[in-house]
């Protein structure tokens, strides 16, 4: 499984192609033969997810029962535009326009690489977006984390 990390400072060109970061190209795993599946991501981002990873994603979905409504509603929405992309002989992406008006982005991006995809910012959301931090993380940590322990449900140590 793929486990990206780190924040990359990017820009697209003119004709909207982003340079895929060595440090990034390096976590991507073979499976993948640098082929790509750009879609909508949660937050008005675009999210990047490699192949190999976007094949198991989807599989799950496909698992998914279309004759309720709301399972139908989801697929619509995680599905609505994805386009596959694949690296250019530069390492390069052509991000398609529709996508990137959707996001806001227009040249300065961040990629914000964890988990199994890589998330696509304009730089201008991104900044506004981590500077709205919780003003008390340690307690969003606890109610997120907290309840991964030894069988509990509060995460407190008895």
């Amino acid at each position: 499984m793929t486990q990206f990390l780190g924040e990359f400072d990017c820009k697209l060109d003119a004709k909207g192609r982003m340079s895929m970061p060595s440090g990034l190209r390096k976590q991507i795993s073979p499976e993948a033969k640098e082929k790509f599946v750009l879609n909508r991501g949660f937050e008005n981002c675009l999210a990047l997810y490699p192949m190999d990873e976007w094949q198991k994603i989807s599989a799950e979905i496909n698992q998914l029962n279309m004759f309720v409504k709301k399972n139908r509603e989801f697929a619509r929405y995680f599905y609505r535009g994805a386009s596959e992309l694949e690296l250019d002989a530069a390492g390069r992406l052509l991000l398609p326009k529709r996508m990137c008006d959707y996001a806001g982005i227009d040249k300065d991006i961040i990629l914000s690489a964890w988990s199994n995809k890589i998330e696509i910012w304009s730089t201008a959301k991104f900044e506004a977006m981590m500077n709205d931090e919780p003003s008390d993380f340690s307690k969003l940590a606890e109610e997120v984390m907290g309840k991964i322990n030894q069988g509990g449900t509060t995460g407190e140590v008895s």
